[in-house]
């Protein structure tokens, strides 16, 4: 890799239609590392990653990519540079596995589009290592939600970005794939620098998987850093609303949430 790229909002505010639902955001993601990015349900996550891949545009502020504004640079360039993995991504009806996968090169493809061993050798090691290439003849909508999750995630790693985005990548996996799923992301950051944000619901697997953490409330930057300074009781109390208790993970030693429902608090307290 020539260099890290770089990513930042700055004083970004973001909505639809009347309603606002981020505010002012200042927030830089580190280059080369995992950022994971946590909140309760409406307070902006997906929009934040909408907009910094360019599919929503600002109200105010801006995305600045290599220190330039996203939406000032090609389409193109873009796609070659950042890979988005959105919420609930929809197939084309019919489409087949390895053909999906393959669309995650058209961004390294030229104005004729030619089909490369290069492309070939992408979309390869994407089904392998996503565990899907004995899917690659089926039909994607035949495919169980959980395949149907690591398929997307095979099309975003077949773009080779060094950057990728990817909101909720466990959604609808078992807690197996889940792990699967987060262990080759990181794998991907570690041998090959990709820095990775994504959007995660489990607190426990973002404290353990996250370089940086960034809590966001309401639509603002709660607090951001390392997850042991971040995940804090006090923070999941106002970010979640959720009374917990948070004591050191016994094989990281990150913090590691317990939930107090109603019938447990008196247990915990006692």
């Amino acid at each position: 890799m020539s260099h890290a790229h770089t990513l930042r909002a700055e004083q970004l505010s973001l909505g639809y239609g009347e309603r606002s639902v981020v505010e002012n955001l200042d927030l830089s993601i580190p280059p080369e590392r995992i950022t994971v990015v946590v909140g309760a349900n409406a307070c902006g996550k997906s929009t934040i990653l909408k907009a910094m891949s360019r599919l929503l545009p600002a109200r105010h502020g801006a995305v600045l990519l290599d220190g330039k504004a996203i939406h000032e640079i090609p389409t193109k360039q873009v796609a070659r540079t950042l890979g988005l993995l959105p919420q609930s991504p929809i197939a084309p009806e019919g489409i087949s596995v390895s053909d999906l996968v393959g669309r995650g090169r058209h961004p390294h493809q030229g104005m004729l589009s030619r089909w490369t061993a290069d492309d070939d050798a992408a979309v390869a090691r994407a089904l392998d290592v996503t565990g899907t290439a004995d899917l690659a003849d089926r039909a994607v909508d035949e495919l169980s939600g959980g395949q149907r999750q690591r398929v997307w995630v095979a099309m975003v790693l077949a773009q080779q970005t060094e950057l990728l985005l990817l909101d909720e990548p466990t959604t609808f996996l078992d807690v197996t794939h889940q792990v699967e799923v987060l262990d080759l992301l990181t794998d991907l950051n570690r041998d090959f620098g990709t820095t990775i944000v994504m959007v995660l619901h489990d607190l426990n697997l973002a404290a353990r998987y996250a370089d940086h953490l960034v809590a966001i409330k309401g639509g603002r930057l709660y607090a951001a850093g390392a997850p042991s300074d971040v995940l804090t009781e006090t923070c999941v109390r106002d970010v979640f609303g959720l009374d917990n208790m948070v004591v050191p993970d016994p094989t990281t030693g990150k913090p590691l949430v317990l939930p107090l429902g109603r019938h447990h608090v008196a247990t915990a307290a006692r």
